[in-house]
């Protein structure tokens, strides 16, 4: 049974700013970083920067742990990227604005079963918070960091 669910936020940042952040997994896009408390013991498993990664986390929702092993694309460099787990894909986008970014995050769940069915009937209702919480730390982040050094930005840096 396939569950989607989405959810976006306005951000008064540069979606250069904005996309780093999603994209860097080893500074940013962690727990610690701005990802919520529901997230824990992620772990770096390559790369660690946009596409090429592969990370292993850890989701508490709903008094049920699920631990989760994505690899990470860009298929639109500076504005789309996507982790793809088993039975999970979450697509983050940036769409630059004439004053910030527009930031999506769209996730696809694949479950069969009676854990299919739960996961249709709860998950909006717990992972709203949850992304919710996730967009507006992003934005606390974004609106307090530098941009990346020119000579550190690269392809999937954008200005907004």
């Amino acid at each position: 049974m396939r569950t989607t669910f989405s959810a976006e936020r306005h951000i008064d940042a540069s979606a250069r700013v904005i996309y780093h952040c999603i994209a860097d997994y080893r500074h940013h896009h962690r727990p610690g970083g701005f990802l919520p408390l529901a997230f824990s013991e992620q772990e770096v498993l390559r790369g660690g920067v946009g596409a090429g990664t592969e990370i292993s986390v850890s989701l508490d929702l709903g008094g049920r742990r699920r631990t989760i092993v994505s690899s990470i694309t860009e298929p639109v460099p500076g504005r789309t990227l996507v982790e793809t787990g088993s039975g999970i894909q979450t697509t983050f986008s940036v769409d630059p604005a004439a004053r910030g970014a527009r930031v999506r995050i769209d996730t696809v769940i694949d479950e069969e079963g009676v854990g299919g069915v739960l996961t249709r009937m709860f998950a909006a209702r717990l992972l709203s918070p949850t992304y919710e919480d996730e967009l507006r730390r992003l934005e606390n982040l974004a609106l307090t960091h530098l941009p990346p050094a020119p000579e550190l930005a690269d392809s999937r840096a954008v200005e907004a």
